[in-house]
């Protein structure tokens, strides 16, 4: 910094060199960077402004460059500067603290970058700030209630970053704000009533966040709101009918994905120049209320996935009026009646139209061809009958169609394939006949087919099977096809998934399959395949299901189908297989390979005993099968004894695991995430990152390790060898997993987790999660948590056949479930134990530390090996953290004062028990009780984390200490 220097146009340029050095410029783009010269005013740079008279910069404009790298803190020397404009680049690091310096801001704007850390509080020292923008980076923390005191802010865009705890309700004291856009972050808490306060706000937008609870009235009344966008949050209660009149400027209405009840508000259709309304995957009932033709400016009206119930389509009419209409949805709700011809009426500009999951009868009209902006058409799962119109290949623009499971029949029209920007295409579950279109050849974009469970006849034509893009799946299943496998299906490399099952298919399969590099599931089942099974599979490394039963197959079965690691199901049975089965991969596992009516299939043994020689040999077969089972089953009684007895260690093979969890295939994990998607991304960590997704109708949680770390397969292993050991109600499930490749035909590994609505434990104790009243953990639901977490290690140390250990104990790796049920959870470094003695008095010179630092016992520092001490000790920190509010890496402890250290000190000196906020109205009527339950906690913790392991008490005792103390609390609480 500039010191005592006095700040001018010279310390001016000393700055912006500085922060020239500090980025990194991209060597194959003009940058404006690459023209700053020293021997150049600053103020004829580019990008770089100054005021009338030249003397100090005033304006930063670098945005779209491509810049990496970070912002310098010699940037708050510019202290001139009225505008900073760095967005659309790829800066890292943290916003620097010297920002506050700039008091003459007016413009900040740092969006889509990759800038982390939290907001700067002393921000609020740029009292001029009309414009702060941080949207779109990894911005972490909590809104600071500092940022109250920029009473010209006009914008305030924090949307798409990560930060967490409640709204503060003092930005209503901002009066001047314009847009307060806090969209994709982790806010929860209720939203505060006295954002109506804003007189001057035209935009709210909260949308994907965690608040909870009603909307507070006073927002529906609102007469400046001119977006209000609440969507993809916890909130219910029935939405007000007048809003259209309280809010009578409403341009967009976004509350889609809550639980809002009640009927659709009858004002929005008094808001003649309202372009979006939503309500999208909410509880509404009852019928759309009249009006919708005086809304001539609507270009959003999505009711889809609701209980709205109409007798006819009639409402569509009026909607002609909307001449700017480009989006209707009113998909899985109970409408009932036929399609009317007015449909053709709709906006020419119309580009997504839902229509499934309804009640809709009769046909299709020829009008829809009329709809010639239309780039989304679905009608599934309805019970439209009648033929496909040819003039939907009119629709030039259209890019998924869906028809799915409907009573279409006849032809498939050749005029589809004029839809040459189509991507997706589903008619399955219909009943159309005849041959499959060769047109089809021409829809080049095309990334999914699914033609099943119809009546189409004819062969495959050669066109289909060369859509070089195709890359999630194309199913013709179930259907009457004939003739041979295209030898072009190699040209399908992309492809996740292949399915011509229940055909009448023959032939060879070509070797050109194994060219499929990216395929997952194979099936070709039910056919009459013949010849032999191309040993070309063995090339497509990340196959999870390979199914050519009921076949004419013949010949030996390809060694190379040991290869494959990620193979979860292997059926060949049912068809003329003969030879030796191999031994090596999922063969090992027999759960997992169906071999049955195979009749000259044989195994090691029996491949020696010649066949042919009637039935005393077979005879002799049975009898040594039946001695070598025998004798089988007597060896792993053995080895379970010798196993038991001898304490052999760690983790089992892969393979093992995989018979524990049923493995889920990486295309899935791609759907249920919306392609890993960074909107669904709901945390990072040192093993990677962990999505929210949707999983067979249930809110996951996909943690995906992160392949570039050291040793992830090692982790992965850990992981799921404990998590296979576990059950109890404490202890997070681990539902799935997934052993792959990616999209990049790159290693993919992850777990998938139960969603945990209410956070980590450790969010409820720096108060980023609180209830929906307000209120955060009281003094009985920390003891619960932490009842809880004791009983899961009582349980992984003592009640195991194979004892755990966690390694990792710390409020961040306990999980919240909806009723508030502490869930231990990432055993990313959990260890397995059958001899616990032989790993707490025994010594590694390579040891590493494992765990968290201030979490770690003192021991593991000297190089002593994990054991039940060490977790105990990790439970003790825990414990002592989550009834005192101080973490122990926090910055008051340092020169040798610790966590510990500081609790003692407190109870001796007995400021712990004078006043407690967190056993406030616990146990007040009787004081003494109430200071004896705190005295009995925290000397737990202290007992569970002295230093020596010989001094620390066993889980078990400190277990029942505290569920005395709950006993305690109870019983007084019920004498009040």
């Amino acid at each position: 910094m500039a010191g005592s220097s006095p700040l001018s146009l010279i310390t001016d340029k000393e700055a912006l060199i500085s922060f020239k050095s500090s980025v990194v410029l991209e060597p194959e783009r003009q940058n404006p960077l690459s023209t700053w010269e020293q021997n150049l005013s600053p103020c004829n740079w580019s990008g770089v402004s100054c005021n009338k008279l030249g003397q100090r910069v005033i304006g930063l404009q670098l945005s779209g460059l491509g810049m990496g790298g970070s912002i310098s803190p010699y940037i708050g020397n510019l202290s001139f500067l009225r505008s900073l404009e760095l967005q659309d680049n790829q800066l890292t690091g943290k916003l620097p603290d010297q920002l506050g310096n700039l008091f003459q801001l007016r413009t900040l704007n740092v969006s889509f970058n990759r800038l982390e850390g939290v907001i700067p509080s002393n921000l609020s020292q740029c009292r001029e700030l009309r414009v702060i923008d941080l949207s779109q980076n990894l911005i972490s923390g909590t809104i600071p209630d500092e940022t109250s005191n920029l009473m010209q802010l006009q914008v305030l865009n924090l949307s798409r970053n990560q930060l967490s705890g409640d709204l503060p309700s003092s930005l209503a004291n901002i009066s001047s704000l314009v847009i307060l856009n806090l969209g994709t972050n982790r806010l929860s808490g209720s939203i505060p009533s006295d954002l109506s306060r804003l007189v001057n706000l035209m935009v709210l937008d909260l949308t994907v966040n965690n608040f909870s609870g009603t909307v507070p009235p006073s927002i529906y009344n609102s007469s400046s709101l001119v977006y209000l966008a609440l969507a993809s949050n916890n909130l219910w209660g029935d939405l007000p009918g007048d809003i259209g009149l309280t809010s009578p400027n409403l341009l967009g209405f976004n509350f889609c994905i809550n639980k809002f009840t009640g009927t659709i508000p009858w004002s929005l259709q008094n808001l003649t120049n309202i372009e979006i309304i939503r309500m999208a995957h909410n509880r509404l009932h009852g019928t759309i209320p009249p009006g919708l033709g005086n809304l001539p400016k609507l270009k959003m009206y999505n009711i889809g996935f609701n209980n709205i119930y109409e007798n006819g389509l009639g409402f569509l009419e009026p909607l002609s009026n909307s001449t700017q209409l480009d989006f209707l949805a009113f998909d899985s709700n109970l409408l009932e009646g036929v399609i009317p011809t007015s449909i053709g009426n709709l906006s020419k500009v119309l580009k997504n139209l839902y229509m499934g999951g309804n009640n809709i009868y009769g046909t299709i009209p020829s009008s829809i061809g009329e709809l010639t902006g239309l780039e989304l058409l679905s009608l599934m799962n309805n019970h439209v009958s009648g033929e496909i119109p040819q003039v939907i290949g009119r629709l030039k623009e259209l890019r998924v169609l869906t028809l799915a499971e409907n009573r279409l029949s006849g032809r498939i029209p050749d005029s589809l394939g004029n839809l040459q920007q189509l991507t997706e295409i589903d008619l399955s579950k219909n009943q159309l006949t005849g041959s499959i279109p060769i047109t089809f050849g021409n829809l080049q974009n095309l990334i999914s087919m699914d033609l099943s469970y119809n009546n189409l006849n004819g062969s495959i034509p050669k066109e289909i099977v060369s859509l070089s893009r195709l890359s999630i799946f194309l199913n013709l299943s179930d259907n009457q096809l004939t003739g041979t496998l295209p030898e072009q299906i190699g040209i399908l490399e992309n492809t996740m998934e292949i399915v011509f099952s229940e055909n009448k298919l023959f032939g060879n399969i070509p070797k050109s399959i194994g060219n499929c590099k990216s395929l997952e599931k194979l099936v070709l089942a039910r056919n009459t395949f013949s010849g032999p099974i191309p040993g070309s599979l063995g090339d497509v490394k990340g196959l999870v299901t390979l199914d050519l039963s009921s076949n004419q197959l013949s010949g030996e079965i390809p060694l190379e189908l040991q290869k494959l690691l990620s193979l979860q199901l292997l059926n060949l049975s049912f068809n003329n297989l003969e030879g030796q089965v191999p031994t090596g991969g999922i063969f090992s596992e027999p759960s997992k390979v169906h071999l049955e009516h195979n009749r000259n299939i044989c195994s090691d043994l029996s491949c020696g005993i010649s066949r042919g020689r009637g039935r005393r040999l077979t005879i002799i077969y049975i009898i040594i099968s039946i001695a070598v089972t025998i004798s089988l089953c007597f060896a792993i009684v053995l080895l379970y004894f010798f196993w038991k007895g001898n304490g052999m260690t760690i983790i089992g093979s892969f393979e093992s695991l995989k018979v524990q969890h049923e493995m889920i295939s990486y295309s899935k994990l791609r759907l249920a995430t919306s392609d890993f998607d960074q909107e669904n991304l709901i945390g990072r960590g040192s093993f990677g990152c962990v999505y929210k997704g949707i999983l067979e109708g249930a809110i996951v949680a996909v943690k995906v390790l992160d392949m570039a770390l050291p040793r992830p397969r090692k982790c992965f292993l850990a992981e799921c060898a404990a998590l296979k050991h576990l059950r109890h109600r404490n202890l997070v499930k681990l539902l799935t997993i997934c052993s792959s490749v990616d999209s990049r035909n790159e290693e993919f590994l992850a777990l998938v987790f139960p969603f945990m609505r209410n956070g980590s434990l450790d969010d409820w104790i720096r108060g980023k999660r609180r209830h929906a009243d307000g209120a955060g953990l009281s003094a009985l639901e920390r003891l619960r948590s932490a009842i809880g977490i004791a009983s899961a290690i009582d349980y992984m140390h003592n009640e195991t056949e194979v004892p755990i250990l966690h390694c990792d104990l710390k409020p961040s790796n306990v999980l919240m479930d909806t009723d508030m049920t502490p869930k231990v959870a990432d055993f990313g470094i959990a260890k397995l134990l059958l001899n616990e003695n032989q790993y707490q008095s025994s010594h590694s010179l390579t040891h590493t530390l494992k765990g968290s630092i201030g979490y770690i016992p003192p021991e593991y520092g000297y190089g002593e090996k994990p054991s039940t001490a060490g977790d105990v000790y990790s439970f003790g920190i825990l414990l002592l953290e989550l009834f005192t509010g101080k973490c122990p890496t926090d910055e008051i402890f340092s020169g040798g004062l610790t966590l510990t250290s500081w609790v003692k000190s407190e109870l001796d000196a007995n400021l712990l028990e004078e006043k407690n906020e967190i056993w406030e109205n616990t146990a007040s009527s009787k004081l003494e009780e109430q200071k004896h339950c705190m005295a009995t906690v925290f000397g737990v913790g202290l007992s569970c984390s002295a230093d020596l392991p010989g001094k620390r008490i066993g889980i078990k005792d400190a277990l029942s200490k505290l569920k005395s103390v709950e006993k305690t609390i109870l019983q007084n609480v019920a004498s009040v």
